[in-house]
């Protein structure tokens, strides 16, 4: 029992031989005709995931802070692009604007939103849901059509949805992982003829055992180099919020969630969203190789904490009913905490500006 996309991924494996990871994970969520983001609405709790936003306005909100204490920090520059890339159904925008309007009128009156989307049913949605911002908003199809300029940006759960290469350890080295066919015409895991340069392995590290997997993500590189690239040139910072992990190191992070479950990742192609953890510490290697300042990578949690979630919570139920402070509550404890289910600690937070300058809620870099 295989999808659609299943059977057409097979025919191309039939015609041409087995897939590179890249390749599977593209198919999966961008072939025009059976793509997971082309077919179906993920978000939300009818869909098969819910990200931070739709868990309470608090996130978007606590973004939104941010935003201004950059935007001061910086200098207070006119001409502000505020841009969003894969934002979803606008809701973190929404609640980012309507924050940045109340702490900051002057940001808001000197800027200009843009949101870079690959998707009209998302536009959609989006303009929508940001209707009372009117003209002030601009879409994009890539960012590097958003205008020159200063720069605030952020990337909510975008690196995670960017493909990845994965290779595996064999006797003769590390060989790419791809997805062919086994003896009974189903998709499987195999390793590849291609070779992984030794120096891209984390330095010091003891040989793994056979069958271990090492990833590495060119493609969300580019992506970053290319934000990095004009932050440098136009000054600016970048907020990246993913699931991932600090250091580079080994394991195979390839997964599909479907209807809020994990899915084995060849199972329901085009049916499941197909992710993988992002490595942070590369990342920050990338911005730093653009000349770009790291202001710091935290858990999202103590992100969110040091910025006042809990003040604002608090806020947000006073003279409120008990159902409704018990909600708050327990979307904070969703976004903050630590555990299963919990975004507190899988998430990280990575900050980068140009030129350099302290933000809060991290700590200077020495």
């Amino acid at each position: 029992m295989t999808t659609a996309l299943g059977e057409k991924i097979k025919t191309i494996i039939r015609a041409n031989g087995p897939l590179s990871i890249t390749d599977y994970f593209s198919l999966c969520l961008a072939d025009p005709q059976y793509g997971y983001y082309k077919t179906r609405e993920p978000f939300g709790r009818m869909g098969d995931f819910v990200t931070a936003p739709e868990v309470s306005q608090l996130f978007g909100e606590m973004i939104g802070i941010f935003m201004v204490h950059a935007w001061q920090r910086h200098g207070t520059p006119s001409g502000v692009r505020l841009v969003e890339i894969g934002p979803g159904r606008g809701t973190m925008m929404s609640d980012m604007l309507r924050v940045i309007g109340k702490l900051a009128p002057q940001l808001y009156d000197v800027m200009s939103v843009h949101l870079v989307e690959t998707s009209d049913r998302l536009q959609g949605l989006q303009r929508q849901t940001l209707e009372e911002h009117g003209d002030k908003i601009a879409w994009h199809s890539d960012f590097e059509s958003v205008p020159a300029g200063f720069t605030l940006l952020a990337a909510n759960e975008l690196f995670d949805a960017i493909p990845i290469r994965q290779f595996v350890r064999t006797a003769s080295g590390f060989r790419e992982r791809t997805v062919g066919l086994d003896t009974n015409d189903e998709l499987a895991f195999m390793a590849g003829v291609a070779s992984l340069d030794p120096a891209l392995l984390p330095p010091g590290h003891p040989t793994p055992p056979f069958g271990t997997i090492f990833e590495i993500a060119p493609a969300r590189q580019a992506v970053m180099t290319t934000i990095c690239d004009r932050l440098a040139s136009h000054g600016g910072t970048a907020l990246a919020i993913d699931y991932g992990h600090m250091s580079t190191g080994f394991g195979d992070t390839l997964q599909a969630v479907r209807m809020h479950e994990y899915d084995p990742p060849l199972d329901h192609p085009g049916e499941a969203d197909l992710t993988s953890h992002v490595d942070f510490q590369h990342l920050a290697e990338t911005a730093r190789a653009s000349g770009l300042h790291i202001n710091g990578c935290c858990h999202q949690g103590d992100f969110l904490l040091g910025l006042g979630l809990l003040e604002r919570a608090s806020a947000l139920g006073r003279d409120r009913d008990a159902a409704t402070q018990e909600g708050i509550r327990l979307a904070v404890e969703r976004l903050a905490g630590a555990g299963e289910g919990k975004m507190g600690e899988l998430f990280k937070v990575l900050a980068v500006s140009s030129p350099a300058i302290d933000l809060m809620p991290f700590r200077p870099v020495t």
